[in-house]
């Protein structure tokens, strides 16, 4: 794997050399723009909106509208003045506890290499933070682009993950939230009977990404029979968002999530032998 970004962590006057590589990866599905009659890719043209001209790179700027129908040219030289310093430094400015974060602010998670000569320094600000439950929070500058950052523990290494800035996340006193209202004590019961129910033991292999496997297959057999239509699958019942009696609705749902989890007749069982599910941890 290639680092993305080489520097250190700075916190008072204590230097850390690191390197900083994605901890995520995920494959789009690209899809090219084709003419149906003999798939010729389409391309696209810079055109003028005033006079449908196309537009030579040469003579393309960049504008902000500041009002609609108004616009201020910013040059290279315009954006060189406000340019940050890419100091190459996670600059920790604070240290919190984690737990006073709102998850809503992370954003991406990259993972720390220590380079040559920073490995204790790196092994102590880890034990640091996961002894006193807090992360530093930094400003980094990666591709000419300052991002918040939160820098924590995870397991042997370090994570760096890129957060919000509090101006970027949407206020949901915005959206039409009914007010609260106590449920009724039944109800609570048996929700919370049906969440128990449902409980399992946290493990990320068992989620996978099901439109992206079942729209590979059905490229796969388009390209195995030479481009022609496959049959459509039976149309699956959509789900009903409305809700007449939420007790029956919970006592269904317990009754078939626990259904679902009845351990296999004896004989059915392979080898005869009893299977136990490990308990979480």
């Amino acid at each position: 794997m290639r680092a993305i970004w080489k520097g250190s962590i700075s916190f008072g006057l204590v230097n850390i050399p690191v390197s900083l590589f994605p901890a995520t990866h995920r494959e789009e599905l690209k899809f090219h723009l084709l003419r149906s009659s003999d798939l010729s890719p389409i391309n696209y043209k810079r055109v003028a909106e005033s006079d449908g001209r196309e537009v030579p790179w040469d003579q393309i700027v960049k504008g902000y509208e500041y009002e609609k129908g108004k616009y201020v040219v910013l040059r290279d030289e315009d954006f060189k003045r406000v340019d940050i310093e890419a100091t190459q430094t996670v600059d920790i400015i604070d240290f919190v506890r984690l737990e006073e974060v709102d998850p809503m602010f992370f954003q991406k998670p990259y993972y720390l290499e220590p380079a040559k000569g920073g490995a204790n320094a790196y092994s102590l600000l880890r034990d640091v933070l996961r002894e006193t439950g807090k992360a530093g929070i930094a400003k980094v500058v990666i591709k000419t682009r300052q991002h918040l950052a939160a820098v924590k523990p995870l397991r042997k290494a370090l994570v760096l993950e890129l957060m919000h800035f509090a101006e970027e996340l949407t206020d949901a006193n915005e959206l039409k939230i009914p007010e609260e209202k106590k449920p009724g004590a039944k109800e609570l019961q048996m929700a919370k009977a049906l969440v128990e129910q449902m409980t399992e033991g946290w493990d990320p292999a068992r989620y996978t990404d099901d439109y992206t496997s079942a729209l590979m297959k059905l490229i796969d057999e388009k390209v195995e029979s030479g481009g022609k239509e496959i049959p459509r699958a039976p149309q699956r019942q959509k789900k009903t968002g409305k809700v007449i009696d939420l007790v029956a609705v919970l006592q269904k749902s317990l009754e078939q999530t626990g259904q679902a989890k009845k351990p296999e007749p004896k004989e059915q069982r392979s080898g005869g032998k009893k299977r136990t599910r490990k308990k979480a941890a």
